[in-house]
């Protein structure tokens, strides 16, 4: 497992330089000169030539390319991503106060959509063209192919206008998390049952199934403890990759609601074209997802035997 270990992160530097490098790029493109705008939200005149060069050198825009991005990624290395243009306070301090918000939603958002996905999907595959297969089938298509947004909003309308369950929007107790939650936890549990459903069912028609019903055990033990913990392989990797993508910022869920999570604050830096913001975060969340697609490959050798081996 050591070797299996230190041979993944070997693959986490070179891809990590290329996220940053990308990040970088790709806030430099975008239109707009930050320092001009930065003048125009400061005052209500236009700005001169000679603001907006004095601003773009305090803020080392006047530098090139290749020198600006060697500088930023040497304190992205150290945990430095600059200053946000419109608060002034640190990015990192920024994002990571807001990557706790949106976790706050992301982590029972994912954990609601497994205990929703597996035993459903557990169902359909069992109970294989049963009109409880062929109706959770049509369940999980639609919510798959609901809006986000949309979705938010019928639930605002059922949950906080009709029968007044739960807030509208905005941050407090438990009962403003709910509605929010349950929006991205119904569209990726969609996800996943489908694709629990597919794994399951290929797995019930394996030789070692085969050979564990022959030897007698029950129908349960052999689904449960056999079955359905090699389905469980493909299902934890879009499980994590679906868990990043909520760590990333669920932008339009947390517009919907009012939420102050980092994907909404992102959106207004994109307005805003606070750079050091938007690199930040593309850096930021390209690094929550290596995280997590390391944690899901080390948990394939606890689901399966066969990595288990090929890590040792």
């Amino acid at each position: 497992m050591g070797r299996y270990l230190v041979r993944r992160l070997a693959y986490v530097a070179p891809i990590w330089l290329l996220i940053s490098f990308f990040a970088f790029l790709l806030a430099t493109l975008a239109p707009g000169d930050p320092a001009e705008l930065l003048l125009r939200s400061q005052s209500d005149q236009a700005p001169s030539a000679e603001d907006v060069a004095r601003v773009r050198g305090e803020l080392g825009l006047d530098a090139p390319f290749v020198v600006r991005y060697a500088r930023w990624v040497g304190h992205a290395v150290e945990g430095d991503l600059g200053r946000s243009y419109r608060t002034r306070e640190p990015v990192l301090h920024e994002l990571s106060g807001r990557f706790l918000v949106t976790a706050q939603l992301a982590v029972p958002a994912l954990a609601l959509a497994l205990l929703i996905a597996v035993p459903l999907g557990v169902v359909c595959a069992v109970k294989h063209n049963s009109v409880v297969d062929h109706g959770s089938r049509l369940a999980a298509l639609i919510g798959s192919s609901m809006p986000s947004y949309w979705l938010g909003y019928v639930l605002i309308v059922l949950f906080a206008v009709k029968v007044e369950w739960f807030p509208v929007a905005g941050r407090g107790g438990v009962r403003h998390m709910v509605l929010p939650a349950l929006t991205l936890a119904l569209g990726s549990s969609a996800i996943l049952t489908r694709l629990t459903r597919a794994s399951l069912l290929e797995s019930l028609g394996d030789d070692y199934v085969r050979t564990a019903r022959s030897k007698g055990l029950r129908e349960r033990a052999v689904v449960v403890r056999h079955a359905l913990r090699n389905s469980l392989i493909p299902v934890a990797t879009v499980a994590g990759l679906r868990f990043g993508h909520l760590l990333g910022g669920a932008v339009f869920v947390e517009t919907v609601f009012a939420w102050p999570g980092v994907g909404k604050f992102v959106v207004d830096s994109i307005y805003a074209r606070d750079y050091p913001v938007i690199q930040g975060f593309v850096l930021f969340t390209g690094t929550v997802f290596l995280v997590v697609n390391l944690l899901v490959d080390l948990l394939y050798a606890r689901l399966d035997p066969k990595v288990r081996l090929v890590a040792s």
